[in-house]
């Protein structure tokens, strides 16, 4: 072969040793001298062929796009065309070398081959070149790797021809001037390129992505080094980051690319697994049905069993009563799957780099060992000490760069597992039976969303440990081997027997988590609830009882947490044990075994830095695992969750039925799978066109009939068939937090003039003139700024917009004044109203528009009674004529009146549009009038306003910035606190765990340090001793000296440690418990406007997210850092000791260090707080979303919705991505940091070689090939902490909000206050915020002891505002409120809550027995409670349920009907039984018989207290002593009602308008 090679070159390939010729100094190595070479003949041949030959491999693979590429080429660029120049004039110098040789060779004697063949080759490369160059102007990214790598490889293996010329022109003349002028032109232009490559080429086409996202058209140097996202971290270092700033997600991360190709997967695998399922329950039926036959079942009755069981496989078996639910079969097994067949090719990619990374991990202790080799030898050559330095240097710097490749694919993998896991769940929602949706509350899925995707993430960033850590335990091994050979098997030793204790704490770990999970999980769904009712809470000054209750649920927690903490820190010693008395046991065996074993700076060192890289691996592998365990938890929960049951929409038909609009066909019913039908039997046809009522009892089924027809119950027989669209108003008002356009639109397109006359219609334009920014008005979450009248308006205008076939309308007109109702009837609902063509099928209360009616359908226990006309009912005398008969004679009277009215309106709509009627124009009353001439005035305006928007230019909308209005938004954005984490925080922390805590935790770790490096050089010094005792024997009292202390000092190092592990563990609990109580009571005692304008979700994620960090992540980040810090600073000093000159390098690199690290730390705070920011509307759109889950798909929105949360999810994982990308950037510096202190402590050892013992040298280097990994560290543990210490700056936030006025005073009220009962306002006056206008303008008047007084007026006239002053909900903005001869603003919220009883808007209900929301407080007897449920009709109710009192409320009061909670409010009201009562639209959502109901118990178990009622039906205030008017904030009238009627003013004309024309006709 070197034969061959000669003659092709001329001249000697290589120097070989031939013994039969005596080894003349010509014949030695070339490398054997202190000016070692290689022969020219190898410099000619390998150095040149190895780069060519990478590049014509690789070659065809990059010019693909060329053949393939539909895209058309990008146009030229001035970088582009410099690249071809100079690929051109390279081409130009080989064509010139070929030619010199083909000339040479003619005129004499034949040259070597080698001198044709080069020149030829490179003239092909070159070409090459130049295509692969045209080649990618059809790709975004215009530069090529393979020629990125070719000019490496070129370049680098140029730089030996290169020394060699150099040097060989310095010591004679040039033999061959023009080959040598060319090789260097050839090799400048070589440079020169890779230098070019080193910039973006950004064509003119690319130049919007590129300002977009700068990392698709980056350079190969600018995407290995992330040069390409310095732009963000020095406009992060000048000011804040905002989301805007933050670049865009490539196509490629975008959710729904990612979640698309997930879905896919899941969709299989899911479907292999439930075939698996539907497999053990046949065996599981199968085991369950032998039992059975051995118990003397027949055979065929068996046979029977299975097939009926077959025929039904989606009933799922229930074993048992409740609580059994959570062991249902689902699923399993597929999760994983699908996410791996998703990520695929990110995850082999990784792979790659992780394997290029852990081999070149073990090159380093090699070049360390020949390191000290070479300076132990004095014979070596000096440039091999310079080699090895530079080999280092270049095996750190490419070690890096590996690895930061791979750490980014495995970020980037880790967000996009969550965005597909979240995607997926709030996919899921969407879709989700009603029996799955109970499984599971609101807040346990929220959890999902953010703890289990989260831990996902976590996982998948470490996934690859799970095969690279084993491997690197091997190699290290087998590389221990071969230095101290069997002794290494000791270590090992001890390593395996640290396993079953690391087993035993991951088991006992994983325990506690879940038992901690369950703890978290019951904490946040009271929080959540809370949240929820807080204004209950506040009312009834329950907040002591839930405070309790958390608090006790927090104790578990913390308890738990507490022993987590100690597991762990018994780890983390046993992990600061193990490498430590690995090393120890290694080498005292290895001493031990032979006395010619004598321990040497190579061996010790190399060892050494191979067990620190062991270390790495092993502390890592039981990390993973644990990890991997907690996944698997979580996996449990997705899997059962995401694998759960669909909504079963197949007994809804769609099928063309003419004449027919819906019908239902026997459709029976139930909620759930095994319960109780609740619908039966259902047969009905509903006519296009029509206007059916739903009548019925409370608790007879009408919500749930209309539940049938959306498809959200389980079928067990018959189906409905529905024709068209549907358009849905729930009972409960459905509002999103938006503006009340978008509310009303739904996602429509606007029509203007359809717009208006919806609002119109369902009076929602006085309401316009209310709300500070008219319908640009942003709605609170659950629209909490809007009354409950309001909210149903607007909830109807969306069903009407929406303009579907088929409207369902859910008793929309029970939260609405009685007027209110009339014109809504009249205007929207009725024969003349929008709707007048459309099928309406209405659920009602009232009774005064059953005449309008084309057909009633009376509803008993599920079932249809009977249904007819209006008319046919009365005659047949049924359920429905008692039903009539009970509730008031004058029915009749009222129904004639009104269908005279509303002939009388039709008249007048047919008028002219934009003339004003007269006002003499009928016999209207005065609140009617008052509303048709306001509709008509706004009308014109509207028309002006809209005839002169759409004559100027939409352009010019678009330039001017919308106008604030003060009020307009409601919910203040996020505060993110920017710029640096104030000091104090940390204090505020350290002062929570404790500072004599803090003080002695440090003291632990400096005590650890001062031990480890005590070991270090005693270790040093042991090595030296080889020298020393070169020739003679070892004694033993050294030796046994030696390992003696060795072992102590390790041993005292990790006891340092244990010690202060412990302490932290205990102080971080303390600081847990004191910021989680100090939050709890602050949020409980803020006023309630701080909740009408903080959103729910924002809250909840302090109590989640920030409460989390503060138990888990603050403690360990903390720990962390004091350990990085020391481990710097002991590691410097041990290189500082050996070659004292380092001092010198420190300064510039620490100053490096320093910019580096100051640049990163604020951009990355920024990017986490963006984070966070932007996480929370991920979780509050999702809330939302479940709380209007009936509504999204009654109107079919789901996709919509999905968009909108693909939406919000990109703007999240877009900060996310970016602070992934912000960590590479800093760690590749970094380490670029690292690999110069490598290079400098080996350059020193190598310059002061002749005064260092090996040993120092040794431990100087293996420390600093430790150095970067903490260097490392020290900033993103730095980072980490500083981000993690805004939860205590966002926790310490909300312990700030100012609070309402204390619960208890020093002035209490006297006992038994209020005795009377009187209440005098005196010039009230009141707002709701500082900045907005007065509700109550100075209101005055007095209510008498025991006296029973109706407040009555348009919704907004400030009557549940009277409310919320006497309950100081509102505080007072100028006059006062007495009780009994009291100032109710001087005493304390609490004396004066629990005083007065309320029965709410809104019936809430919490989570716990039926007893604790009566009494939470456990202040009555049983015999109380049920007296009270008497009272309120609830007594059979309860008695009948199987654990009674105890009986479980679900969340929200889901399993009592609208109508029981209710009932339950006042049962509750009865047992406070105070002296003042005050009814807030109590009887809104309630059947005329709960009223009814209602009102007799109040007439009678109130009858000597004062009752304010705060009424929409005036007949429930008929028969009070005195009625107050409100209007705008003032009281317009105040008398009894007899004579009001008589004043013909205000009052009577809304009783004319309720039907109603005296006193008498109304008692029920």
């Amino acid at each position: 072969m070197s034969a061959a090679l000669e003659e092709f070159c001329g001249s000697v390939f290589w120097w070989f040793y031939d013994l039969t010729v005596l080894p003349c100094p010509q014949n030695d190595s070339f490398l054997a001298r202190p000016d070692a070479d290689l022969p020219v003949c190898f410099q000619q041949t390998v150095l040149v062929w190895i780069p060519l030959g990478f590049l014509w491999v690789l070659a065809p693979w990059q010019l693909l796009p060329m053949c393939k590429s539909k895209s058309k080429k990008s146009s030229l660029t001035k970088l582009y065309i410099i690249k071809q120049v100079l690929a051109t004039l390279l081409l130009l110098t080989a064509v010139a070398e070929l030619v010199l040789a083909i000339i040479e060779g003619t005129g004499q004697d034949s040259l070597p081959a080698v001198l044709y063949t080069n020149p030829s080759l490179y003239i092909v490369t070159w070409l090459l070149v130049l295509l692969i160059h045209d080649a990618r102007r059809f790709c975004l990214c215009r530069d090529s790797v393979v020629l990125f790598c070719f000019w490496i490889l070129s370049l680098l293996f140029g730089i030996l021809p290169f020394q060699s010329l150099v040097r060989r022109a310095l010591q004679d003349p040039i033999s061959d001037v023009p080959r040598f002028v060319l090789f260097f032109i050839s090799y400048g232009l070589q440079l020169l390129l890779f230098l070019v490559s080193g910039f973006s080429d950004i064509s003119p086409e690319a130049k919007e992505i590129a300002e977009k996202n700068p990392e698709v058209t980056a350079s190969i140097l600018s995407s290995v080094t992330f040069e390409w996202y310095s732009r963000i971290v020095y406009k992060g270092h000048r000011k804040p980051l905002e989301i805007e700033d933050v670049w865009e997600l490539k196509d490629k991360d975008r959710t729904r690319t990612i979640y698309a190709t997930f879905e896919k997967n899941m969709k299989t695998a899911v479907k292999k697994a439930q075939a698996e399922l539907e497999k053990r329950k046949r065996k599981k039926r199968r085991r369950e049905c032998d039992t059975e036959h051995m118990n003397g079942m027949s055979k065929a009755q068996s046979q029977d069993v299975l097939v009926l069981e077959e025929k039904q496989p989606k009933k799922k078996k229930k074993k048992g009563g409740k609580g059994d639910s959570s062991h249902k079969d689902y699923p399993k097994k597929w999760l994983m799957k699908a996410l791996f067949k998703t990520f695929l090719p990110n995850l082999v990619l990784s792979v790659a780099f992780k394997l290029v990374h852990d081999g070149l991990v073990f090159v380093s202790p090699q070049l360390l060992k020949l390191l000290i080799a070479f300076v132990s030898d004095a014979e070596a050559f000096a440039w091999q000490g310079y080699l090895y330095s530079i080999l280092l240097f270049l095996t750190a710097v490419l070690q890096s760069l590996c690895l930061q490749q791979y750490f980014n694919l495995c970020f980037q993998l880790g967000t996009n597992v969550r965005a597909s896991l979240i995607a997926a769940i709030y996919k899921k929602a969407l879709t989700m039976s009603s029996a799955t949706r109970k499984e599971s509350t609101v807040g346990e899925t929220v959890n999902l969303m953010s703890a289990d995707a989260q831990r996902f993430m976590d996982m998948a960033n470490f996934v690859h440990q799970l095969w690279s850590s084993p491997l690197q335990i091997i190699l290290s091994i087998v590389f221990l081997w071969g230095e101290l050979g069997p002794s290494v098997l000791a270590g090992l030793a001890v390593m395996v027997l640290l396993i079953p204790i690391n087993g035993f704490l991951v088991n006992k770990s994983k325990v506690i988590q879940v038992r901690n999970m369950k703890n978290k999980d019951e904490r946040m769904k009271i929080m959540g609830e809370v949240l929820n009712g807080i204004k209950i809470l506040k009312l009834f000054a329950w907040e002591p009882s839930f405070e309790k209750r958390i608090n006790e649920i927090r104790a578990c927690e913390l308890k738990d947490l507490l022993k987590f903490s100690y597991l762990q820190s018994v780890s983390i010693f046993v992990f600061t044990c193990a490498p430590f008395l690995v090393s120890l046991a290694s080498f005292a065996v290895y001493v031990l075994v032979d006395e010619n074993n004598v321990l040497d700076a190579q061996k010790a060192f190399t060892s050494i830095s191979l067990f620190n890289v062991l270390r790495f691996p092993m502390a890592m592998l039981p990390l993973v695992l644990s990890s991997l365990v907690q996944t698997n938890v979580s996996k449990e929960r997705l899997e059962r969750y995401l694998g759960g049951e669909d909504l079963d929409t197949s007994a809804i038909h769609h099928d063309l039925i003419p004449g027919s609009a819906v019908r239902f066909s026997e459709a029976t019913f139930t909620w759930e799978q095994d319960g109780n039908a609740v619908i039966r039997d259902v047969t009905l046809d509903i006519k296009p066109g029509s206007l059916v009522a739903v009548v019925g009892a409370v608790g007879s089924g009408k919500s749930s009939l209309v539940s049938a027809m959306l498809g959200e119950m389980e079928n067990i027989k018959g189906h409905i068939n529905i024709q068209g669209s549907l358009a849905y108003v729930p009972q409960q008002a459905w509002i999103q937090n938006a503006t009340l356009k978008d509310n009303i639109l739904f996602g429509s397109e606007l029509d203007e003039a359809r717009y208006q006359k919806v609002i119109k219609a369902c009076a929602l334009l006085p309401d316009l003139e209310l709300l500070p920014a008219g319908d640009q008005t942003e709605i609170g979450e659950k629209g909490i700024n809007l009354s409950g009248g309001q909210k149903q308006r607007v909830s109807l205008a969306r069903a009407v917009y929406n303009d579907a076939d088929i409207y369902i309308l859910d008793d929309p007109l029970s939260a609405v004044d009685a007027h209110v109702g009339k014109h809504l009837f009249e205007h929207v609902l009725g024969p003349k109203g929008l709707l007048q063509n459309k099928t309406r099928i209405l659920v009602t209360h009232s009774i005064s528009f059953l005449p309008q009616v084309d057909n009633i359908v009376v509803l008993v226990a599920g079932a249809v009674s009977e249904h007819g006309s209006y008319s046919t009912l009365l005659a047949n005398r049924g359920d429905f004529a008692q039903f009539l008969n009970s509730y008031g004679s004058q029915e009749e009277d009222a129904a004639e009146k009104t269908t005279a009215a509303v002939d009388l309106d039709g008249a007048e709509e047919q008028g002219d549009e934009g003339m004003e009627p007269c006002v003499e124009e009928g016999p209207d009353d005065v609140v009617t009038m008052t509303l048709k001439r306001e509709a008509s005035i706004h009308r014109k305006e509207f028309n002006r306003s809209i005839s002169m928007q759409s004559t100027t230019s939409v352009k010019k909308a678009q330039e001017e910035p919308v106008k604030k209005i003060k009020g307009q938004k409601l919910i203040e954005k996020e505060a993110v606190e920017t710029g640096k984490v104030k000091f104090s925080m940390y204090l505020r922390y350290l002062r929570a765990v404790g500072l004599g805590f803090s003080f002695w935790v440090a003291m632990g770790y400096v005590a650890q340090y001062v031990a480890y490096v005590g070991s270090s050089l005693w270790l040093s010094a042991w090595t030296d001793d080889a020298e020393r005792y070169q020739n003679q024997t070892y004694p033993v009292q050294q030796r046994d000296l030696r390992i003696g202390v060795f072992g102590a000092l390790g041993v005292s190092q990790a006891l340092f440690l244990l010690l202060a592990t412990i302490l932290s563990a205990h102080g971080a609990m303390r600081a847990s418990r004191i910021l989680h109580e100090q939050l709890l009571s602050n949020i409980l005692r803020v006023p309630m406007s701080f909740f009408d304008t903080t959103p729910t979700g924002r809250i909840v994620n302090r109590f989640a997210k920030d409460i989390f960090t503060v138990d888990e992540t603050i403690p360990m980040s903390f720990r962390s850092w004091l350990n990085c810090f020391m481990g710097i600073i002991s590691t410097l000093l041990m290189i500082a000791l050996a070659t004292p000159f380092f001092t010198i390098v420190i300064v510039p690199l620490g100053i490096f260090y320093y910019f580096v690290l100051h640049f990163y730390i604020s951009t990355s705070r920024q990017l986490r707080r963006l984070d966070s920011v932007t996480r929370s509307p991920i979780y509050s759109h999702f809330g939302e979303t479940v709380s209007g889950l009936s509504v999204i798909r009654a109107y079919g929105h789901q996709q919509r919705f999905l968009q909108q949360n693909e939406k919000t999810m990109d703007i999240n994982q877009k900060s996310v991505y970016s602070w992934i990308v912000s960590n590479r950037w800093l760690a590749i510096r970094l380490e670029f940091v690292g690999s110069l202190v490598v290079f400098f402590s080996a350059l020193l050892a190598v310059i002061s070689k002749h005064s260092l013992e090996g040993g120092i040298v040794g431990l100087s280097i293996s420390s600093a090939l430790n150095v970067t990994q903490t260097l490392n560290w020290l900033v993103r543990v730095s980072s980490e902490l500083e981000t993690n210490i805004v939860a205590v700056e966002r926790v310490h936030e909300y312990t700030k909000v100012k609070r309402e006025a204390p619960w208890v005073t020093e002035k209490r009220p006297p006992h038994g206050w209020p005795s009377k009962g009187e209440i005098d306002f005196v010039d009230y006056k009141v707002r709701y915020r500082p900045e907005l206008e007065l509700v109550l303008q100075g209101i005055t008047c007095n209510i008498g002891s025991t006296e029973k007084v109706g407040v009555v007026g348009r919704t907004g006239a400030g009557k549940s505002s009277l409310t919320n002053c006497l309950f100081r909900v509102l505080e007072a903005a100028g006059g006062k409120i007495i009780i009994d001869g009291l100032d109710i603003a001087t005493i304390g919220l609490h004396d004066l809550r629990q005083n007065l009883t309320i029965i709410p808007q809104d019936p809430v209900l919490f989570t716990g027995t039926l007893r604790m929301n009566l009494d939470p407080f456990d202040q009555y007897t049983d015999e109380e409670v049920w007296k009270a449920l008497e009272l309120a009709h609830l007594k059979t109710y309860v008695q009948e349920l199987p654990e009674r009192l105890q009986h479980i409320v679900s969340e929200g009061g889901e399993n009592l009907s609208v109508g029981q909670r209710q009932l339950v409010c006042l049962a509750r009201a009865l047992l406070r039984k105070a002296k003042i009562l005050i009814l807030d639209e109590a009887t809104a959502a309630v059947d005329l018989e709960t009223d009814h109901l209602i009102q007799t118990t109040i007439r009678s178990a109130f009858a000597d207290c004062t009752v304010l009622t705060i009424a929409h039906r005036l007949h429930t205030i008929m028969d009070s002593n005195r009625v107050m008017v409100m209007h705008a904030g003032k009281i317009v009238e105040y008398d009894s009602p007899e004579k009001l009627l008589q004043k013909q003013g205000v009052f009577s004309a809304m009783a004319k308008d309720a039907g109603i024309t005296n006193t008498e006709t109304t008692t029920l």
